[in-house]
């Protein structure tokens, strides 16, 4: 890629225009957050004047619901701890044994891990009676019982008998059995109508990280196909689900329906602040035969851990969001097995990344040594050059850029050599973004001052909030902007191209990419910041060897004034170039020349 000490006009244009849709879609969010808002207070309005509807609909089945009258029962393995209630017989509480929730007031992970708890989780089965009643199966009390590993709830309606059956398995699987006796009696429907109203729960450090991990998930065409919806509403009115879950950054609670949901649709509203992130809820068909209500499910709360997922054979791996096509193939077969292999040799999780970027750094050192090889290439030619552009001083532009590229051509310099190690670093920079605060295995694991890889450090606590920033300064944020100032103060100098008249100097906005990296890896995972870190230093390191003890400028003189004397051979982007500026050369003599014709 070609260097330059300035901007010329069509480099400003491109900032300008940059710079201009960043405003605008900063504006854009401003001016619309007061819309939205109000758009939430309306629909908040409408849900609360639907669930009214609802619970005059269904208030009859309450009448003899008291306190008394509700019990819990409980199951347990290793695994999970579930608790049942019997309003609605539904899953009440749900805590996975192995793992802990993060805590505000001490700064580490040391509470119980509750997926459901305090009603977050309200499901049911609606269908209607033969006068026309909605009825709901989370209003009806059920008589709980268990035995063994399975809890039992069975509801008596108005002689019909609903049963929920539920055995708790390995692999965070609780098996759920429906099953009705004389329901044809009380319903003539064809299918119940599954509802479920789920308020995703703050488990995690970074809140806008963990809300913004926090979507629908669910898999369709014989678990063949997956998507996800994590902003808008769902709309499924022609695929048959497998099942639908709602994905959370580390873990997942999803419902498999043997003969699928029908008909599905859901919404979704974030939580601005407090105890929930998210509120989601999910409406969807199951079939009914001869008026009766008898479907094989399964509850799944499980760790986002991908051989887990993988083992389940459902497609859940999908659930993890590494990244698509060959961005999530490089985490899933790369950086992964390379973490957990380095990781068995007992080092803590920060050195383990440091190793994993000096392994991406000796793969990517040839691209990296031809980059600075091209650097120096170019400033041995830059006294070529200079002569060059004070011989055409009163030349238009054009007539410039073609004398430079001649020289760089009979030099042997390919321009756009220089633009591989960057078109290289994006796939890689974008799989770590996804890598790192989706990666089950490093969560909890502290690095120094960090006490989370998978969340920011926030040793530096501000008295105010900071637009973009926050109420912390990330150490590794900080460390990270400063490195790749360096980085870029060292690379400056090797800007070739020269500036053009009466072009002020703009040197100075090849700065602002690293200070917008600060704002970017401020709220992101430590794990991303320390990896850039010492990425970036290493780059640093490479920089100075190169220099000082790979590269000989005098041979590389030597190489160039040998390279004139061979024939050259346009290649397709070189003839393209030549061709497209030539063509413009023509174009504005014309237009000159009709110019002086209207004079």
């Amino acid at each position: 890629m070609q260097q330059n000490k300035g901007l010329d006009k069509s480099q400003m244009i491109s900032f300008a225009v940059l710079c201009l849709v960043l405003f605008g879609f900063m504006f854009y969010f401003q001016r619309n957050s007061a819309e939205e808002e109000k758009l939430k207070a309306e629909q908040q309005k409408t849900e609360q004047a639907k669930s009214a509807v609802k619970q005059s609909q269904t208030a009859q089945i309450n009448t003899n619901v008291t306190p008394g009258a509700i019990q819990n029962v409980n199951l347990a393995n290793d695994e999970l701890k579930i608790e049942f209630s019997s309003l609605g017989g539904q899953v009440s509480k749900v805590e996975l044994a192995k793992f802990k929730a993060y805590n505000q007031k001490t700064d580490v992970a040391d509470l119980p891990l509750y997926l459901i708890t305090k009603n977050n989780s309200n499901y049911g089965f609606q269908f209607k009676d033969k006068a026309g009643k909605t009825i709901n199966t989370k209003d009806l009390v059920f008589t709980p019982s268990v035995a063994g590993n399975a809890a039992t709830l069975t509801a008596n309606l108005n002689g019909a008998v609903i049963q929920f059956v539920y055995t708790l398995m390995p692999k965070y699987t609780v098996d759920f059995k429906v099953r009705t006796k004389g329901l044809a009696n009380v319903s003539s429907d064809n299918k119940a109508d599954f509802i479920w109203d789920y308020n995703v729960r703050n488990l995690e450090k970074g809140r806008a990280q963990e809300q913004s991990h926090s979507e629908f998930s669910y898999a369709f065409n014989n678990y063949k196909d997956y998507d996800y919806d994590g902003r808008t509403d769902m709309s499924e009115d022609e695929e048959t689900l497998n099942w639908i879950g709602v994905k959370q950054q580390f873990f997942s609670s999803v419902i498999e329906a043997k003969t699928g949901f029908t008909n599905s649709k859901g919404n979704q509203e974030t939580i601005e602040e407090g105890e929930y992130l998210k509120k989601l809820n999910f409406e969807g068909f199951v079939g009914m035969s001869g008026g009766e209500l008898n479907q094989d499910f399964t509850w799944y709360f499980m760790p986002l851990d991908l051989p887990l997922l993988k083992s389940y054979d459902k497609n859940f791996d999908e659930i993890l969001p590494l990244g698509w096509s060959f961005i999530g193939a490089m985490n899933r077969y790369f950086f992964m097995p390379m973490y957990n292999f380095i990781a068995e040799w007992g080092l803590s999780a920060g050195w383990v990344i440091f190793l994993m970027t000096i392994i991406v750094k000796l793969i990517l050192s040839p691209i990296m040594y031809k980059q600075h090889k091209l650097s120096a290439m170019m400033r041995v030619i830059r006294p070529e050059i200079d002569e060059a552009t004070a011989k055409l001083k009163d030349a238009d532009p054009m007539k410039k850029q073609q004398a430079t590229m001649e020289i760089y051509r009979k030099a042997g310099v390919n321009q756009m050599a220089g633009c591989l190690p960057a078109l290289v670093q994006i796939p890689i920079f974008y799989a770590l973004f996804r890598f790192f605060p989706n990666f089950i295995d490093l969560r909890g694991k502290g690095f120094w001052f960090a006490k989370d890889l998978t969340a920011y450090d926030d040793l530096i606590k501000l008295p105010f909030n900071v637009p973009f920033l926050g109420e912390h300064l990330s150490v590794f944020a900080i460390a990270c902007t400063v490195v790749i100032l360096i980085y870029t103060v060292m690379t400056s100098g090797n800007m070739q191209q020269p500036q053009q008249e009466g072009m002020p100097n703009m040197k100075v906005l090849m700065y602002i990419f690293p200070i917008t990296f600060l704002f970017f890896l401020n709220t992101s995972a430590s794990g991303l910041s320390w990896y850039y870190f010492v990425s970036n230093a290493i780059n640093i390191l490479i920089i100075l060897v190169i220099k000082y003890l790979i590269l000989d400028e005098k041979k590389i003189h030597a190489q160039i004034q040998a390279n004139k004397e061979k024939p050259k051979t346009e290649s397709k982007f070189q003839k393209r170039m030549r061709e497209m500026m030539e063509k413009a050369q023509e174009q504005q003599k014309a237009q000159g020349q009709q110019k002086s014709n209207r004079k």
